[in-house]
């Protein structure tokens, strides 16, 4: 078994919108630390040194993430939008499938007949629980300076037929169209939608959102594998981190 790496880093040097804080503390530090929290001398621990450790400031939304249906809005199909930890752990362990859009320019908005095209041409029909990836290699620009909008994205429309097909989980390589694209949309003409429609998809129909995958050009098949990619379980968070693997049958 193959296992590839779909994640990118937590890190600070990562140019999103809302990136993280990493303060590093040495093995000195946790022995003062210890020393302080159990009221005795730092020596007490092998060469005045203990634990190192990290304190990450971070939204629930940068690096690879989970979107749970709260981040769509307060309710989901009638009822209250689960948040993150609420979701079911099946969800996140299935058959999984890929999507190349890798040869579109960034902001290429994904239409269902995309999708039907790509399944036509692979000989593949989708079915209920399958994890859906979406390549575009925008983790492949990831420090670049305009990383939040080099990336295509799933329309709205797309979306809703993914999910009617049963599909509870899309992953993606970048998020949604990318962000500057729809407010240029939005403002030549207010009138032909909203802001970040394709999310609130969500609100009619459950689902979960990847962002921020990654090296899914290193899968090197379009079917026939599986994903896991389990949140780290938040209270009433709205999304989670989660490091995503693809598993590949040698």
């Amino acid at each position: 078994m193959k296992l590839i790496d779909l994640s990118v880093p937590l890190s600070p040097k990562v140019k999103e919108p809302l990136p993280p804080s990493i303060v590093s503390h040495t093995h000195e530090d946790g022995a003062e630390q210890g020393a302080k929290i159990l009221g005795i001398e730092k020596e007490a621990f092998r060469d005045g040194k203990a634990w190192a450790t990290e304190t990450v400031t971070a939204n629930t939304h940068a690096g690879t993430h989970v979107d749970a249906p709260w981040h769509y809005g307060e309710q989901s199909e009638g009822e209250p939008a689960r948040t993150i930890d609420e979701m079911p752990l099946d969800w996140f362990y299935h058959d999984a499938v890929l999507f190349d859009f890798s040869n579109h320019p960034p902001g290429y908005e994904i239409s269902s007949d995309d999708l039907k095209q790509q399944l036509k041409e692979i000989d593949y029909s989708l079915k209920p629980y399958d994890i859906v990836l979406v390549r575009s290699d925008a983790d492949k620009k990831l420090y670049d300076d305009q990383y939040a909008f080099l990336h295509v994205g799933v329309s709205a429309e797309a979306t809703r037929w993914l999910l009617e097909q049963g599909i509870k989980v899309v992953g993606t390589d970048g998020w949604d169209i990318p962000l500057n694209i729809q407010a240029k949309q939005y403002m030549a003409a207010p009138d032909k939608g909203v802001m970040w429609d394709a999310h609130y998809v969500g609100i009619e129909k459950e689902y979960c959102q990847i962002e921020k995958l990654a090296n899914l050009d290193q899968i090197p098949m379009r079917h026939g594998f599986k994903v896991s990619c389990f949140p780290v379980k938040i209270e009433k968070a709205s999304g989670a981190w989660t490091r995503p693997v693809a598993y590949i049958e040698e």
